[in-house]
């Protein structure tokens, strides 16, 4: 069975977290790419953005997993991101079916 470890960084983690919820729909809109580079900056969009368009679906889920665990988020942690995650389904100005569902089923595998 194939390992899915990352060397990533929190900010990297956190990036890709939000790119696969911004991809939850399949479009990636201008406004969920700038709230992206405003809370992990450019360089860090941009190199994970890469990884991320090389990688499927199940590769992204065991890469989140895997670093999630690696970091042990503490409950406040994982409340913040899961904040993040909804300011960022709301940048295009509500939240889709699509969205609703990656929501939900990272909760299910974040909490």
């Amino acid at each position: 069975m194939e390992e899915f470890k990352t060397n990533w960084t929190r900010e990297e983690l956190k990036a890709y977290i939000l790119l696969y919820c911004a991809y939850a729909n399949f479009i990636e809109t201008k406004a969920e790419k700038e709230y992206i580079k405003s809370k992990v900056g450019e360089e860090e969009y941009r190199q994970i953005h890469k990884e991320f368009d090389q990688d499927n679906d199940y590769q992204r889920i065991q890469k989140i997993q895997s670093t999630v665990a690696r970091y042990d988020y503490s409950k406040n942690e994982i409340d913040r991101l899961f904040k993040n995650i909804k300011k960022l389904f709301l940048a295009d100005g509500s939240i889709d079916i699509l969205e609703e569902n990656i929501y939900r089923g990272l909760q299910h595998l974040l909490k």
